[in-house]
């Protein structure tokens, strides 16, 4: 078999750049804390502890005091940076460029839309460190939607404005637009009132059509992820539709020998949570397969 890592697989720069600095405070320092985990893979996690980054929870980071504390890329809230302020707290902000635009942006959107009685509603998970990060701009009055049913949290008589988590699928977020269009219409309500935004990040939103080429140029694909992504979760279903030989692990000992039972080619790929060298101890372990089924 040929297997071949997608090159345009692993981490997306906000993640290179949270993990980076976190690997630059770790040179001098014997431990570092760390307000949730940096990346949403079980396997980065684990190496890094290993050099000194410990992860918090927000109860924790409450009792923490005179320390160095890690704000990775997803962002946090406004009462984050004000505790750190309380508990002389000195952080190292590694929030992603793109997730602080956003963040702005919602404020800004936040502040005017009050002013006419209007909503902001996020398409994107609940309780993902990004979306309150998000929520938090507003005060926390911001209406989180996941799917059609979540629409049932909207006056839709009143003003909308939409946003996204920027790691959401493209598709997904256009559909949620449609529903509430069509909500707001059968409401009687004013589309004019409604202002969709498109906040999903390019880096993100264009692996889609090339991970979607990937997945067809392979006999089997394995995506390399951790579970709690939420950009693994959307990138892997993208993966799917395009090639049902298509196989979710976390590391190579999920790999399975059956899955490669006549196939010339497989692709290894991942979400931007996926670090490359885990992808290559992917790799390694499928190479093996090839020579027992050889």
């Amino acid at each position: 078999m040929k297997v071949t890592i997608d090159k345009n697989s692993g981490y997306c720069f906000g993640v290179e750049f949270a993990i980076q600095m976190a690997e630059d405070e770790l040179a001098h320092e014997n431990t570092l804390y760390c307000l949730g985990d940096i990346v949403h893979n079980r396997m980065e996690v684990e190496r890094l502890h290993q050099q000194g980054l410990r992860i918090i929870d927000r109860e924790q980071l409450a009792e923490i005091h005179d320390s160095k504390v890690l704000i990775r890329a997803h962002g946090e809230p406004p009462e984050t940076y004000q505790l750190a302020l309380r508990n002389n707290l000195e952080l190292i902000d590694a929030s992603c460029p793109v997730v602080l635009k956003l963040q702005n942006r919602v404020k800004h959107a936040f502040d005017a839309t009050t002013r006419q009685d209007g909503q902001i509603v996020i398409y994107g998970q609940p309780g993902h460190a990004e979306v309150a990060g998000l929520t938090g701009q507003t005060g926390n009055r911001a209406i989180i939607v996941m799917n059609e049913a979540d629409l049932d949290q909207i006056d839709f008589a009143r003003p909308v404005t939409l946003f996204s988590q920027t790691t959401k699928s493209t598709a997904g977020f256009y559909k949620m637009k449609a529903l509430i269009e069509a909500r707001i219409a059968a409401a009687g309500g004013d589309l004019q009132s409604f202002d969709a935004n498109d906040s999903i990040c390019r880096q993100v939103s264009n692996r889609e059509p090339q991970l979607a080429r990937f997945a067809v140029e392979h006999d089997v694909i394995v995506f390399v992820s951790g579970r709690k992504s939420s950009n693994g979760k959307a990138l892997f279903t993208v993966v799917q539709q395009h090639n049902s030989r298509s196989y979710f692990v976390e590391n190579e000992a999920e790999v399975e020998d059956e899955w490669f039972v006549g196939a010339e080619t497989v692709g290894i790929c991942g979400a931007t949570s996926t670090p490359l060298w885990l992808m290559r101890q992917v790799q390694e372990r499928i190479e093996a397969v090839d020579v027992v089924l050889g």
